[in-house]
C-alpha cells in the first residue's frame, strides 16, 4: 500500500493507493471497494493510467484490470472524504483479506 499523501483540489480529496495482493483487483476486492464507496454520498472516482471509472461500479472497477503493483488514484467529492480515504487505505493495507 502506498499513500502518496492526500491533496485537496477544490472541495474534493485525491489520494493514491497501490494494489499489493497477489491476484490484483478481481471480483471480490472490487465488490469490497464498491461497498465502501457506496456508503458515502457524492462522487467517488478511481483512475488507472488514463482510464477513470466510478468507484461505486463493480464492473467499472473490474474493467481497470488492476494487477499487483498497480497505482490507483482516487478522487472523492463527498462529505467525510477523509473517512472514505481511511477505510480504503485499511482495505488496501489488508490486501483485501486475500492473504
Amino acid at each position: 500500500m502506498n499513500d502518496s499523501g492526500a491533496k485537496k483540489e477544490g472541495s474534493g480529496l485525491c489520494f493514491t493507493l497501490e494494489v499489493s495482493n497477489k491476484m490484483g483487483v478481481h471480483a471480490r476486492p472490487a465488490a469490497m471497494i464498491v461497498r465502501i464507496a457506496s456508503r458515502y454520498s457524492g462522487e467517488v472516482w478511481v483512475t488507472k493510467e488514463n482510464e477513470r471509472v466510478n468507484a461505486k461500479s463493480i464492473m467499472g472497477i473490474m474493467m481497470l484490470a488492476a494487477a499487483k503493483g498497480t497505482q490507483l488514484d482516487f478522487e472523492a467529492e463527498c462529505p467525510n472524504a477523509e473517512e472514505l480515504k481511511g477505510e480504503l487505505t485499511e482495505l488496501f493495507a489488508s490486501k483485501f483479506q486475500d492473504e
